[in-house]
């Protein structure tokens, strides 16, 4: 009996503890974290989804019909203004300009023989003039002969990449098929699209809409180590998106950008005077943003917020909250309205700093 006595005072003794652990226990995972929401001047790069165009980008067409008998550059490389791309086979067309530099010539003689005759008064002067127009005939025949047999060398208009080159040697080229296209990748333009408020915020600060820099970054995450800069702002807004096309300009000095590339143009978006919050602090339902708001008997109060700016881990709030507010900061799931809690009010900027975005 004795001993039934002692084992079961025991286990009493063990239950007690374990329930006093469990208890703190509770005690300590119940305790939260809060921050109030701070003002401050900050910013951050918003990205964009940017095409990127070369500064004269031009498709390479036959001017002549033939077989493409000359090809002396390769695909991909650079080429210098004025540089021999393709020879479609010439002979047809020198034949035709022998042809007409002999009609010009026989023009010439013919006219130096009337010239003659008008001095001595055998023929009238309307037969000299006869002959010059034929002459004159000849020599435009001759001029397009020359014409059709530049075309048969083409060359680069300005320095460039030559693009694929879908022709052999030895093809039948059709007059006007493409050969390949030429790209001017000194500058290149990345294209982008901007919301209408977002616009109004950026002319609202950059009244002449242009000049702000900004950076590329590439589609494997890197920075294109030259900055750009806003160059101009197309015309009009598209009717069914609401965006209007922004484009910057780069230099491309390394050849690195490509025509038809694509990337992601960041935008400095700066903010005065924002009051912020972690988005952390906050929950959804059917697309509005609430906060738990703590009273001063500690209870828990669900407010909803505007959002007027989203930044990584922030949020800028637009109403809703004040300076003085203390804010649920973590377990916003586990809370409910008038919940009392126990919390920790944590120095706001410690908390930001401890983000990915930094506070100013």
């Amino acid at each position: 009996m004795t001993s039934k006595m002692l084992m079961a005072g025991f286990t009493a003794v063990v239950l007690l503890q374990a329930c006093k652990r469990e208890h703190a226990k509770e005690e300590e995972t119940s305790r939260f974290l809060a921050i109030r929401p701070l003002v401050l001047d900050t910013s951050y790069e918003k990205p964009y989804v940017a095409q990127v165009r070369s500064l004269r980008n031009i498709e390479i067409r036959a001017q002549e019909k033939g077989f493409l008998e000359e090809m002396p550059v390769d695909e991909g490389r650079t080429v210098k203004a004025g540089q021999l791309l393709f020879r479609i086979m010439p002979k047809v067309y020198e034949a035709e300009l022998q042809k007409a530099e002999a009609e010009v010539r026989m023009a010439e003689i013919e006219l130096e023989n009337t010239q003659s005759l008008v001095t001595k008064r055998i023929v009238s002067k309307n037969e000299q003039a006869m002959a010059q127009a034929k002459l004159d005939g000849a020599r435009a025949e001759a001029a397009q002969a020359r014409l059709h047999l530049s075309f048969t060398e083409i060359r680069a208009p300005f320095d460039g990449v030559l693009d694929r080159i879908p022709k052999k040697l030895g093809s039948l080229i059709e007059e006007g098929e493409l050969l390949s296209t030429l790209s001017d990748n000194r500058r290149v333009f990345a294209y982008y699209n901007v919301s209408e408020p977002e616009y109004l915020d950026y002319r609202s600060k950059t009244p002449n809409g242009s000049g702000q820099k900004v950076t590329l970054l590439l589609a494997n995450n890197t920075r294109f180590p030259h900055k750009g800069e806003v160059e101009t702002i197309e015309g009009e807004f598209d009717h069914e998106t609401g965006n209007i096309a922004f484009r910057a300009v780069f230099p491309n000095p390394d050849g690195l950008l490509r025509n038809g590339e694509t990337g992601k143009v960041l935008m400095t978006v700066p903010y005065t005077q924002a009051m912020v919050i972690p988005q952390k602090a906050t929950y959804e339902i059917q697309d509005k943003t609430y906060v738990f708001v703590i009273d001063e008997a500690n209870k828990v109060h669900a407010r909803l917020i505007t959002v007027t700016g989203r930044m990584p881990d922030l949020f800028v709030v637009g109403s809703g909250l004040s300076v003085n507010d203390k804010i649920l900061l973590e377990g916003v799931q586990k809370v409910k309205d008038d919940d009392v809690i126990k919390f920790e009010l944590k120095d706001t900027r410690q908390v930001l700093a401890s983000l990915r975005l930094k506070a100013e």
